[in-house]
């Protein structure tokens, strides 16, 4: 025989919450007197507190082991890679020189990215240098800050430099200037005390034979020791990193030239297989002529 249980009322089932929620017999409250709950807060409290604390003292004493100006591992940026500007996505510098639209976004962002190199603002922020040797200044236990840097004038880089120029970095003309720059790595002695220059080459003899005469800037792609170490963006806050620009003169129009530059220091693997940018960098040149 089945014996069927007591269906409760809606009334009753309201009375039974309301007597769990606070019961004013036992004055409990869902179901636990205020010492337990107290007990419970109390716990969970000193526990997440405790937990916090461990916390914020393990950050803190691995923040002590970094520094504010020089990162802690560079392992992985040993060698400095060269890049080029304009930057385009796939680092390739396509100009319509009859289409002022396919070239003008070239020029505006090498305008934007010259600025910093004005004469001006570099006699006003940064040193003259004595070329041919490093420019060291060290801390000899007092911090050094900020570091001092070496004018780089954008006057330097002859017929790229864009000043008064009316072919516009030679775009307009089909002459175009492509600007290399390496990588900085901190407290890195680039060239290892020896001279430096950045050179250019077609990748293939059909590049080579299609990519025609060229010039750079400054004379022979040199970098200058001067402008080495690079001590950090917070040390170094007024820095700017040498140039070489490269004016293409008559490459073959309608014809796609894969380009390799590289650099050419005592200390510097271009060889590397495993990374393409380590000291050089490839990109794809096209003039376009109706």
């Amino acid at each position: 025989m089945v014996i069927q249980k007591e269906k409760k009322s809606c009334g009753q089932v309201v009375e039974e919450w309301k007597e769990f929620v606070w019961n004013p017999r036992t004055h409990q409250f869902m179901g636990r007197t205020g010492t337990s709950w107290a007990f419970i807060l109390l716990f969970y409290l000193v526990f997440y507190g405790f937990l916090t604390a461990m916390f914020t003292l393990t950050m803190w004493v691995m923040l002590q082991t970094v520094s504010d100006h020089t990162p802690k591992y560079q392992d992985q940026l040993a060698t400095p890679g060269l890049m080029i500007r304009p930057k385009t996505e796939n680092l390739d510098v396509i100009v319509n020189v009859s289409d002022t639209e396919s070239w003008d976004q070239h020029v505006q962002k090498l305008n934007k990215f010259l600025e910093p190199y004005n004469d001006s603002i570099q006699a006003q922020k940064n040193d003259v240098c004595l070329p041919g040797r490093y420019y060291e200044q060290p801390d000899n236990g007092v911090l050094n800050y900020p570091k001092r840097a070496c004018q780089f004038n954008r006057t330097q880089l002859g017929d790229c430099s864009g000043i008064g120029d009316p072919t516009h970095y030679g775009y307009s003309t089909g002459q175009p200037c492509v600007f290399i720059k390496m990588n900085r790595v901190i407290n890195f002695y680039a060239g290892a005390n020896q001279s430096m220059n950045v050179t250019c080459v077609g990748k293939r003899d059909e590049d080579a034979e299609n990519l025609g005469n060229f010039v750079m800037f400054p004379a022979n792609g040199n970098i200058d020791l001067m402008y080495f170490p690079y001590y950090g963006k917070k040390f170094h806050v007024n820095y700017t990193q040498p140039l070489v620009a490269v004016k293409f003169l008559n490459v073959t129009p309608n014809v796609e030239v894969n380009v390799e530059c590289r650099v050419n220091a005592a200390n510097i693997a271009t060889d590397d297989e495993r990374d393409k940018f380590a000291g050089r960098v490839a990109f794809k040149l096209r003039i376009n002529k109706t």
